[in-house]
């Protein structure tokens, strides 16, 4: 499994794909590799590429990318422990998930009244819990 790496290849994803699953807190995003990078305009004048790039190298496989606001989980390390999180499941679910790039969206918070702790083992079960939710109700 590939992980998405540029801003170009989420906005791919956000712009053009579709939402598969949601949960409480996560949405899983989907969208084909026909997309490509725009053409450079004409009007330009220094060198540039001669013909669009492809946004995804390896097309045989699915790819994975997450995106957890600020506004939804403040500190660094929570946002890294759901990183972990949907990055492991995926992985689990590697197998069934369709040759396509695919997105994880943190789209609420986490009751900080509930999870006190940012890497807490209730914390981190809950999520791994609702994640696999996510990627099992995935529309193929």
């Amino acid at each position: 499994m590939q992980r998405l790496k540029t801003r170009a290849q989420f906005q791919a994803v956000m712009d053009g794909g579709a939402t598969v699953a949601r949960t409480e807190h996560f949405a899983l995003h989907r969208a084909g590799f026909e997309r490509t990078s725009p053409p450079p305009p004409e009007s330009s004048t220094g060198p540039g590429p001669s013909r669009a790039q492809a946004l995804f190298a390896v097309q045989g496989q699915p790819w994975i990318g997450a995106i957890l606001p600020k506004r939804w989980a403040r500190r660094a390390v929570t946002r890294n422990t759901l990183k972990r999180q949907i990055y492991a499941v995926s992985l689990d679910f590697e197998d069934r998930l369709p040759a396509a790039a695919h997105v994880v969206r943190l789209r609420s918070g986490f009751d900080r009244a509930q999870f006190r702790s940012a890497t807490s083992d209730v914390l981190k079960a809950a999520v791994r819990s609702e994640l696999q939710r996510l990627f099992a109700g995935a529309k193929p």
